[in-house]
């Protein structure tokens, strides 16, 4: 408590200063359990390992979503118009975010093929 509020006037319970202690070593546990998840996913990633679920995109949904943008419609657009094909999600609609990740990649690879 002292070092959240400042010295602490009259009596109080020393039993404060457990408390403290154990804030204190769970805060520390928590930083470590998030630093050894960050390592395995750096590994997994080194090893070519992918982090997250299953992809549902694919170069039809791609290039529909190519010519879509070309007809400068929105990312929400877009995704109301793709179709997942595959998959648990088979039928359902693919969210903005995966569209605007999918045609970010698309994007990065095309111009990493345009410097070489």
């Amino acid at each position: 408590m002292e070092f959240l509020t400042g010295e602490l006037k009259g009596s109080h319970d020393p039993s404060g200063i457990v408390f403290t202690v154990l804030a204190a070593m769970s805060g520390m546990e928590r930083e470590y359990i998030r630093d050894r998840t960050l390592e395995g996913h750096e590994s997994a990633r080194k090893r070519g390992k992918t982090i997250g679920g299953r992809g549902v995109t694919d170069d039809d949904m791609l290039s529909m979503a190519l010519h879509l943008r070309d007809q400068e419609m929105s990312l929400r657009d877009i995704a109301k118009r793709l179709v997942i094909t595959t998959g648990a999600k088979k039928g359902q609609h693919p969210s903005p975010a995966t569209v605007m990740r999918m045609l970010r990649e698309h994007d990065e690879q095309a111009a990493t093929a345009a410097s070489t």
